[in-house]
């Protein structure tokens, strides 16, 4: 099964903003980022369409043509808890240092740590993976992304960071 994860496009959110889980807004540029996304598209059939319930997901899968796009929590970015929507220079948790220096095992306070996350993205392509499918697309965030490439063996732990996939950007992988 090729599975093609498709990161949402960029969005109105100050840089340096912990936005993880809250439904921000996109960007004015959409509409041009999207037709992009769309374009790179152009031609492919897929056998069945994920989307984060997020409407920066959504949104973009519509816009592509995929408007009975299944919405899965387990596609949604890391849950940043009581950090979201603060600028991270702004975050005086002590806890900060900690995600800092272990993100995979440390969760965000009032949040999920990156193992949590890759937790629950793993399971979703454990439970795709058997169905009788060739063709799958994912509309997600960046963090689901990370995991994708770990579970497919593209990148390890400890580089997935240095890899994160553009806003309107794509990855595949064979499971």
């Amino acid at each position: 099964m090729n599975i093609t994860f498709i990161r949402h496009t960029s969005v109105n959110v100050p840089r340096g903003t912990c936005y993880g889980q809250t439904d921000v807004p996109l960007n004015a540029s959409f509409p041009e980022e999207a037709a992009a996304v769309s374009a790179g598209l152009d031609g492919r059939s897929f056998d069945k369409v994920y989307t984060s319930p997020l409407s920066r997901c959504v949104r973009l899968a519509e816009w592509c043509g995929f408007l009975d796009a299944e919405r899965d929590v387990r596609l949604l970015e890391l849950n940043f808890g009581e950090w979201e929507m603060k600028r991270f220079d702004d975050i005086s948790d002590p806890r900060l240092q900690l995600w800092y220096d272990d993100f995979l095992h440390v969760r965000a306070t009032g949040g999920e740590s990156f193992e949590d996350q890759r937790t629950r993205v793993f399971a979703f392509l454990d439970e795709v993976r058997i169905l009788p499918y060739n063709q799958v697309a994912v509309f997600a965030h960046g963090g689901v992304l990370l995991c994708a490439g770990l579970y497919a063996g593209l990148v390890r732990e400890e580089e997935a960071f240095h890899s994160l996939t553009p806003y309107g950007g794509m990855i595949e992988i064979e499971v």
